[in-house]
């Protein structure tokens, strides 16, 4: 592996100009792709093999161009203070409104209120419902405007009006604090490096791989059906990784330079060694990504999918358009420890891969200090990192799942008073409406059945309204309506679904007639459901598959079973973490939260797979530094202190940056990436310095020579990667003994 990648480095190098010219060309190739296709759509949301989807499905069958995907809106008529909307002035304000609506040319059709009974009890609050042609996404700006505008002519009249539903859904966006994110990822890499040029690179290289891999993702969001999401996540977790990786490769190369190797040999040992950690460690990221696909929700596969293609992106970027870029820099990218006009040219001696001078001994850099401290006190430091990331992960205990719907939006939005009125005026459950689907194709008498079933429905707990059988052309498909007493996201209703399925069954024993539950609230049970049974093959696949490439990596049994024990507490932390603000509410207006609920559904099996992911980084990057050094001849416990000497302050820049980035999309107007962008960023905290910071040396130390114990005949069925770079000193000649190699 780390012969492969020299040989490349120096081809890189020294092809300069064609390996720039290949990268360009697939950004300009990707970006025409990107403008010229169609615009994509609301990504479609599917979960294969659950009940609700099986029902949506039967839905499109049997009532063919009801157009059952399409956007919907609410909207919602409240009198004014001591009026009723029966009032003739007020019904006539809201019919105009109705006929207003029904004009447009992608409307479907526009419920009358007074004729649907859409009226509350006290005659207060009424509503009318307009169905589209096409989803919330595709609705033209004009159909949009004349919503608010029909809506604005009846607040004229003294009414109060608010639009619910997805018809008013817009594109989301991140806001200014993702440009912060990468202006502060800037600042880390100046200060590490000591130059605009050396810091310039890593970004560079990061937003090329990103301007790639989105551009593709937009350019095939239509043809695969990819929501807005999918580019965000890839946008994030790219630029993290892209930075990080290129962090790495340029450190490396200004420490062999420090060494006094040339330029090209220089390039071709940073590529072959920290090349060799990157290649492992991006390994592991897209590993974590594409096992999201046996969650078996296709929106979680596609964006673990695309979120990993970046990833590959990003590593291939490193390898080759680093080196290139560095011999185009030449002399303006300076040895490690030699400063330039910005910070400076003094020399100091305290650098990662400086020599010291024998007659001036080298102060030990921070790195050194902090492990040496750790491995004199390994079990103080070792039970305070567990009962600290411990304490941090109470909240989890008390995390409630669920998909966020107009009820978690703003109070200062339309859609949340919307959803608030109807609330009012007709009770919590009617926010989220169960439609039950009768399938009685098999059934002798069709009719009688979708009647037994509305009864059996009225009889169970927490049913509030359900409204007679809506049957099919065909007469053998029926839909009925059934509002819940309590709101979507309770308890309550879940039982009560669960009620009406257990009910279903009977049914299907005595008619063959099947009885089937959906709707949002049910959809947000099942993925619920879906995601939690998921959870368990997912960590055995992932951290098994990753456990595997560890024992390469490391050569250990102990050495990886600890990383991914460590990544268990970092993420259960940074649950913890997630609950507090998001359910709780600690911090929301720090973090621009306006609205606290449960957390959503994919939250805990997705932080699983990213964090494990970007966990396993700074464990590679960290780890196979010592163990470079124990297979060299030192000691355990000084071997801790070699790795954390030549490691820790890239690490801890590399972490830095990725928080950054992560942070900088807590911003987003949309709620998940919001969320998304907080867990990872907090993770990224817990897990790099507390975990591989802390827990790890302190592990390390108190295992001495067991942690890197691996038995016989897996040693030998093992294959050697040479992540250390062994096999570099018989390709370049060097002697042992010249010189002192820096390794990764």
């Amino acid at each position: 592996m780390a012969t492969f990648l020299y040989k490349l480095g120096r081809l890189s190098f020294r092809r300069r100009h064609f390996v720039a010219l290949i990268w360009v060309a697939l950004l300009t190739l990707a970006g025409v792709g990107a403008a010229s296709a169609p615009a994509a759509g609301n990504s479609s949301f599917s979960i294969p093999g659950t009940e609700a989807q099986k029902a949506f499905d039967l839905l499109e069958q049997r009532f063919p161009g009801t157009s059952a995907d399409g956007a919907t809106a609410r909207v919602v008529f409240k009198a004014p203070s001591g009026e009723k909307m029966t009032d003739p002035g007020n019904k006539a304000t809201v019919q105009d409104t109705v006929k207003e609506l029904s004009d447009g040319s992608e409307v479907v059709r526009v419920t009358d209120p007074y004729q649907a009974k859409a009226v509350s009890k006290d005659g207060t609050i009424a509503y009318a419902q307009v169905s589209y042609k096409v989803s919330g996404m595709e609705l033209d700006d004009a159909a949009k405007d004349a919503l608010k505008d029909s809506a604005q002519d009846a607040r004229k009249a003294g009414l109060t009006v608010e639009i619910g539903g997805d018809a008013l859904q817009a594109v989301p966006h991140t806001g200014s604090s993702e440009i912060i994110g990468i202006a502060v990822a800037a600042v880390v890499l100046v200060i590490t490096f000591g130059s605009l040029i050396a810091a310039g690179l890593p970004l560079l290289t990061a937003l090329i791989g990103v301007g790639i891999g989105v551009s593709a993702i937009t350019g095939l969001a239509s043809a695969l059906d990819l929501g807005s999401t999918t580019s965000t996540l890839a946008m994030m977790i790219g630029l993290a990784v892209g930075i990080d990786y290129a962090l790495f490769i340029v450190s490396r190369y200004r420490a062999e330079l420090a060494e006094g190797r040339e330029r090209e040999e220089a390039v071709g040992r940073a590529v072959g060694t920290a090349g060799s950690a990157v290649v492992f460690a991006g390994l592991t990221v897209v590993i974590a990504l594409v096992g999201l696909s046996v969650v078996n929700i296709p929106m979680l596969t596609k964006m673990g999918i695309a979120a990993a293609g970046t990833v590959a992106i990003a590593v291939l970027i490193a390898l080759t358009m680093i080196p290139a870029l560095l011999g185009y820099a030449g002399r303006k990218v300076r040895p490690m420890g030699e400063k330039g006009k910005l910070l400076g040219r003094a020399k100091k001696q305290d650098e990662p891969g400086e020599q010291g001078n024998a007659a001036a001994p080298a102060k030990p850099n921070l790195g050194t200090r902090w492990a040496s401290f750790v491995v004199r006190r390994p079990l103080a430091v070792l039970l305070l990192g567990v009962i600290g990331l411990g304490a941090a992960a109470i909240p989890a205990t008390s995390l409630e799942l669920g998909l966020p719907d107009d009820g978690s939006q703003p109070t200062s939005t339309t859609q949340r008073r919307a959803y608030d009125l109807l609330s009012e005026g007709f009770g919590p459950g009617f926010n989220g409406p169960l439609m039950v689907v009768v399938d009685a194709k098999d059934s002798d008498d069709p009719k009688a059945v979708f009647t037994e079933t509305g009864d059996e429905i009225k009889g169970l707990k927490d049913v509030v309204t359900v409204t007679p059988a809506q049957p099919n052309k065909a007469g053998d498909t029926a839909t009925i309506t059934v509002i819940p007493g309590s709101q979507p996201s309770s308890v309550t209703t879940e039982n009560l679904v669960h009620g009406i399925r257990d009910a279903g069954a009977g049914i299907k024993a005595d008619t063959d007639a099947n009885v089937l539950v959906t709707g949002s609230t049910a959809m947000n049970i099942d993925v619920s459901e879906k995601l939690n049974d998921a959870l368990v093959p997912y960590l055995v696949l992932v951290v098994g598959l990753a456990f595997l490439l560890l024992i390469v990596v490391f050569r250990s049994i102990l050495v990886p079973l600890k990383a991914a024990l460590g990544f268990l507490l970092s993420v259960m932390a940074a649950l913890g973490a997630v609950v507090a603000v998001f359910q709780w509410g600690w911090l929301s207006g720090l973090m621009g939260v306006e609205q606290t609920g449960p957390v959503m559904s994919m939250m805990p099996i997705f932080m699983v797979g990213v964090v494990f992911g970007l966990a396993m980084d700074y464990e590679v990057f960290l780890v196979t530094r010592m163990r470079e050094a124990y297979v060299h001849g030192e000691k355990p416990a000084q071997a801790v202190v070699t790795g954390f000497r030549h490691g820790a302050r890239v690490v801890t820049a590399a972490a830095v940056i990725m928080m950054a980035v992560f942070a900088g999309f807590i911003g987003s107007s949309e709620s998940m990436i919001k969320m998304i962008g907080f867990g990872l960023a907090i993770a990224v905290f817990f897990d790099a310095f507390v975990v591989r910071m802390a827990i790890v040396p302190a592990v390390l130390a108190l295992l001495g020579r067991k942690a890197w114990w691996l038995p016989k005949w897996l040693d030998r069925a093992l294959p050697n990667v040479d992540v250390e770079g062994e096999g570099l000193r018989a390709t370049s000649g060097d002697d042992a003994g010249d010189r002192q190699l820096v390794r990764v």
